[in-house]
């Protein structure tokens, strides 16, 4: 054992994508590291690999070539599982097959390894307990979860079976530091924590879909210029691949005993039977025959900012109503609260963001937009001639804004909006009507998992948003999302879809509401899920 606590001995077993990547990490971290895989052309073909991207990542100034001739030095081959016998950490990354896994800590805990190694598996949708069953010494069983690729993203999580001991997790975490990893500790669960919390990304754009708000390729555009995610939900899901996709949600559907968060999605299931799996057989939503690069148009730049001439009114103070008023007035706008508008030249468009609440004074004059976070415009504003919208703060990181439409919405509503919206240097979609309509809606499904996650004790906050960041590429940290659009925003947008739905999967986590209740708010009244004290 090194100095810092971390193993000198690493054991991966399995050279795939996964394995390889585990081992490249092991070996740049000072470890001696012994790869195993039980078909010799794939641990050939791993340790190439390996040798491959160290020596690249020389060539692009990532590391030192010493750093890489001396990774590459400590990285062995281990043909069969007896050459792993000096390992202090073996880490499995086999297939994700729970007897195929249990069989394997089982031969290396029957008098290959030491008493004292610890067995890690790397598994991201089964149980380590359940992995750990019938283990010798099962307090030494832990979950290392990397991330794919593993050299790439930065998370690691940690993960805690019922009898992992914690000299074992604190062993792994060293491991993973030394790795470069950023350490997030978990509980065991379905999905642990990242994966857990982020079910909503798939499962609620299918749920869109489903619902016809907003196809296949609007929601992913949606989601990436609003949004600022580097892919979409349909391009994720087709890159990891429909058919893993589909398993690991009936997975989570089992294990939680017919949890309606988490129940699959009938689109993924017939994409699947039609043979369609994602990029890896040429077509999944996408159709990749032509290459994976050209199944969309690059995203186009945002309209320039600018041209605001005439008056408009936003109603609130939430934090997007804010936003919404510090950016039109650089665009130009003379902006007015409902009560300084009495008197003024008619307002050019009129923004409602009090969320069915009254203005106290008539919201009348000019053509009205409605910020859908409370409700459907349905809902809000039945049978008139309102159209809707929907972002999320931060504004000024965002290039798109959504709209959608009602039977009786006016043509001069739709068109200021756009206008409007474009003077803002944003794109403009139009969807179907829904409360929080496609990206609200996602997100706010999202820090409602994460919420419940929270409450469980499954992780904290902190490891929640490092988890999102450097795990899943998230563009901010989750919670401090939500702490940024409101929680107040995020518990009304959930208990319109309850309203409007009537289903399980919309009920708001009780720790949500108390934290709204209590008045933590998030950034705006200087406490959410963090704090912020030094920022009001």
């Amino acid at each position: 054992m090194t100095a810092g606590g971390a193993p000198a001995t690493i054991g991966v077993a399995g050279a795939g994508t996964m394995g390889a990547g585990i081992a490249q990490l092991s070996c740049l971290s000072g470890a001696r590291t012994l790869l195993h895989d039980p078909v010799p052309e794939a641990l050939e073909r791993g340790l190439e690999r390996i040798r491959e991207q160290l020596e690249r990542g020389a060539r692009r100034g990532r590391w030192s070539e010493e750093v890489a001739a001396a990774a590459i030095g400590r990285l062995e081959s281990a043909a069969g599982l007896e050459a792993l016998a000096p390992c202090e950490l073996v880490i499995e990354a086999a297939p994700e097959r729970l007897e195929l896994k249990r069989a394997l800590f089982a031969e290396l805990a029957d008098g290959i390894v030491s008493e004292e190694c610890v067995l890690a598996t790397n598994t991201s949708s089964l149980l380590v307990t359940a992995v750990a069953h019938g283990i010798p010494r099962p307090e030494r069983v832990v979950g290392m979860h990397f991330f794919n690729p593993p050299p790439v993203m930065r998370a690691l999580e940690v993960v805690a079976g019922e009898q992992s001991g914690e000299g074992a997790l604190a062993l792994a975490r060293a491991a993973g530091e030394a790795m470069g990893r950023e350490v997030i500790d978990a509980h065991d669960g379905p999905g642990f924590l990242v994966n857990r919390c982020n079910r909503p990304f798939g499962l609620e754009a299918l749920k869109l879909l489903q619902e016809g708000v907003a196809s296949v390729a609007e929601i992913d555009r949606i989601c990436r210029l609003g949004g600022g995610f580097k892919m979409g939900p349909f391009e994720l899901m087709d890159l990891v691949g429909v058919d893993v996709g589909l398993e690991v949600a009936r997975s989570f559907y089992e294990q939680s005993f017919g949890e309606p968060r988490w129940r699959p999605s009938p689109i993924a299931a017939r994409t699947v039977a039609a043979g369609r799996l994602g990029r890896k057989c040429g077509r999944g939503y996408y159709d990749y025959s032509a290459g994976t690069d050209a199944y969309r148009e690059a995203d186009p730049e945002p309209p320039a900012a600018g041209g605001g001439d005439g008056v408009v009114v936003i109603a609130g103070e939430s934090p997007l109503a804010v936003e919404l008023a510090e950016a039109a007035e650089d665009a130009g706008w003379q902006v007015l609260g409902p009560e300084e508008a009495a008197g003024a030249p008619a307002p050019f468009l009129i923004l409602d963001l009090l969320g069915g609440e009254s203005p106290g004074v008539p919201l009348q004059g000019g053509p009205q937009a409605i910020c859908c976070a409370a409700g459907s415009l349905a809902a809000l504003d039945p049978g008139g001639g309102a159209v809707g919208f929907h972002a999320l703060p931060p504004l000024s990181e965002s290039r798109l804004v959504e709209l959608t439409r009602g039977p009786e919405s006016a043509v001069s509503a739709a068109s200021a909006s756009e206008r409007f919206f474009a003077t803002l240097g944003k794109h403009t979609a139009w969807v179907g009507d829904a409360p929080g309509l496609v990206l609200g809606r996602i997100v706010g499904q999202t820090v409602n998992e994460a919420s419940f996650a929270l409450s469980e004790g499954v992780g904290s906050a902190e490891d929640i948003d490092a988890g999102f960041r450097h795990g899943l590429n998230y563009p901010r940290g989750l919670l401090a999302w939500a702490d940024r659009i409101g929680l107040d925003q995020v518990l009304a947008l959930l208990d319109g879809l309850s309203d409007e739905h009537r289903e399980e999967r919309y009920r708001a986590a009780p720790a949500l509401r108390h934290l709204v209740w209590s008045g933590r708010l998030g950034r705006q009244t200087g406490a959410g899920f963090f704090g912020y004290e030094d920022e009001t």
